[in-house]
């Protein structure tokens, strides 16, 4: 019989596939828990249907992303710190108080775990910090530490 998998079915297939499979598998635990149902024209055509619109989302999440890149990089991030000789800083700045203040001062909501930079900004000056806004965009935000 021939099933459209609505979920992931380990070992089976993957949601949106259309797979052959053993009638009493499909009917009594494939169908029966709603992880697929029976390839009709109906159903070929909603799969369809899905496809697209995940397809104009996934244009549309891109676009924004890429708007976002260049609205970021058109900005610094301006952050006060203690520092010492040699302009070193007592600790380092973090991609949260990075967030923080992007957040604050500009009002974009960019989320730490996006920012590319693992050890901290530990001395004074300007860094560029990679921020991967979508798989396919990266953004390069620029923070300026000065002396508190």
């Amino acid at each position: 019989m021939k099933v459209v998998f609505l979920k992931d079915v380990k070992g089976k297939g993957k949601k949106g596939e259309i797979k052959n499979v053993a009638d009493g598998y499909a009917q009594n635990f494939l169908i029966k828990n709603g992880f697929a149902v029976e390839a009709s024209n109906q159903a070929m055509s909603q799969l369809e249907g899905q496809k697209k619109l995940e397809e104009k989302n996934a244009a549309a999440e891109l676009q924004a992303a890429k708007d976002l890149k260049a609205q970021l990089e058109a900005l610094t991030v301006e952050l006060k710190a203690k520092s010492g000789e040699g302009g070193r800083l007592f600790g380092s700045v973090s991609t949260k108080q990075i967030a923080d203040a992007l957040q604050k001062k500009h009002g974009f909501k960019v989320d730490k775990r996006k920012m590319e930079c693992n050890e901290g900004i530990r001395s004074l000056g300007f860094t560029n910090v990679p921020v991967k806004l979508h798989p396919e965009v990266k953004a390069i935000l620029k923070v300026q530490v000065t002396e508190e």
